[in-house]
């Protein structure tokens, strides 16, 4: 299911008008979950109808049968409740912002059962939503051709990529691009702290910015000084307040046309920054072993491609650790499974401290833990895998909040390390077969030890 979610998530980047978005969905789903004909149904706030999609704001009224518009108008009430309704070989599957319901998808599912099809749906739904509000976005702003059609453009760009640091200074530039005579400032909000952080440019000098930023809340409008010199245009994505654009006028006040494209960059903005982050919590899941927080053994597979590439490439030492906890067996038959995880977690947890920036940590299996160390010779690697061992000797677990009952309040593990350094005629299998050959050398020779692979 990733590989299918990446597909179109990829594939919608890539699309830029309502029927193109029904027509790449059309064949989409048809290959993939064999499915009919497709439409989108969106609820137009201002005329208080269900419109048309594809058909650009035309009323429902235009293009239906009187009962096919009761059908529409009553499933869409169903899915305030409800995230899919199916009557008829039809099944209506909802569109929303937030919890509440913008939309519905309509699907003929005459010849298929659904069950994988609602399944792929209850994460899908999540970038067809977000595309079809940018999409409706971008139309109301055609009152200038110009502005829409460079916003267009840097759209473009950003919903290509994925990473905050790459999207917010696209953005900044972009409302520089149109509002050159001011300095423009972008704080993005931490949801546990509440406190703002500036992300674009380097720096603000202005200490009343700060203060004002924090007037701010998830139903704030665009907030003007006094003098018109300062104007706060809130990040709002699915009511809660993500951030802040900082408009400061160098030269007069803020004029309502600069006002008004600051309002419809804030707009899209706000919901490329929520797509940003969604897809990132989509990708963390489905790269990351969720209870370590290390890279899963598929993704690492990949990682250990890579860098073995680069490694011979650039002609640059790389060398692996395998790893393991000691009797980790024998904690779970003694404490149980939960006191085992606390183990995993908390090993994990000392690892990725001793470990640089570069360092690739993964979960290989169970308790069985690889990491690859990039530019790092034998020897160097040894002292990092004897650091790691001695720091997981002397942690100490506190297991009582777990088990209160037992009469050990806290356990010390302890692991064996395996080192390979790769050499020139090594793959990536050869890499890891010879440090986990050093592993069960550590292992069989008496546990919490480091041995390299041929010494």
């Amino acid at each position: 299911m990733l590989e299918q979610l990446k597909k179109l998530s990829k594939d919608l980047s890539n699309t830029f008008s309502a029927k193109n978005i029904i027509e790449l969905l059309s064949v989409f789903f048809a290959e993939n979950f064999g499915t009919g004909s497709i439409d989108i149904y969106v609820f137009d706030e201002t005329t208080n109808n269900l419109r048309d999609f594809e058909k650009n704001w035309l009323y429902i009224e235009e293009i239906c049968t009187k009962q096919t518009i009761q059908d529409l108008y009553r499933h869409y009430e169903l899915l305030k409740n409800t995230t899919y309704t199916e009557d008829k070989n039809i099944l209506y599957y909802g569109l929303y912002k937030g919890d509440r319901p913008i939309g519905l998808i309509k699907f003929d599912v005459s010849y298929i059962e659904t069950d994988n099809l609602i399944e792929f749906l209850n994460t899908a739904s999540y970038f067809i939503s977000l595309k079809v509000q940018n999409i409706i976005l971008s139309e109301k702003m055609q009152k200038n051709v110009d502005f829409h059609d460079s916003m267009k453009n840097i759209a473009k760009i950003i919903e290509t990529q994925y990473e905050l640091n790459y999207i917010v200074p696209i953005i900044g530039e972009m409302i520089d691009k149109f509002i050159s005579n001011h300095l423009i400032y972008i704080f993005l909000r931490n949801e546990e702290t509440s406190d703002y952080t500036l992300v674009w440019p380097n720096s603000c000098r202005d200490e009343k910015i700060q203060g004002l930023l924090n007037v701010l809340t998830p139903n704030s409008d665009c907030i003007m000084t006094a003098d018109k010199k300062i104007g706060l245009f809130p990040l709002v994505t699915e009511g809660k307040l993500i951030g802040c654009i900082v408009a400061k006028s160098t030269d007069g006040k803020l004029n309502e046309k600069e006002v008004e494209y600051i309002e419809q960059l804030t707009n899209q903005a706000a919901t490329t920054i929520d797509r940003a982050n969604v897809y990132a919590e989509i990708l963390k899941h489905a790269t990351l072993d969720a209870l370590t927080g290390f890279y899963n053994r598929r993704q690492l597979e990949e990682r250990i491609k890579q860098e073995v590439s680069g490694a011979k490439r650039k002609n640059k030492p790389l060398c692996a650790i395998m790893t393991d906890i000691d009797f980790f067996k024998q904690v779970n038959d003694t404490y149980g499974h939960a006191i085992g995880d606390i183990v995993l977690k908390t090993v994990s947890m000392v690892i990725k401290s001793q470990l640089r920036d570069y360092d690739i940590a993964g979960r290989y299996g169970g308790e069985e833990f690889t990491i690859l160390l990039p530019y790092t010779n034998i020897n160097d690697a040894k002292m990092v895998a004897e650091r790691l061992r001695a720091s997981i000797a002397k942690k100490t677990i506190d297991i009582s909040k777990v088990v209160p009952d037992s009469p050990h309040k806290n356990i010390n593990v302890t692991i064996s390390l395996g080192v390979h350094q790769l050499s020139k005629d090594d793959n990536e299998v050869d890499l890891l077969q010879k440090a986990d050959e050093a592993l069960y050398r550590a292992k069989g020779n008496g546990r919490n030890k480091v041995v390299v692979y041929g010494l």
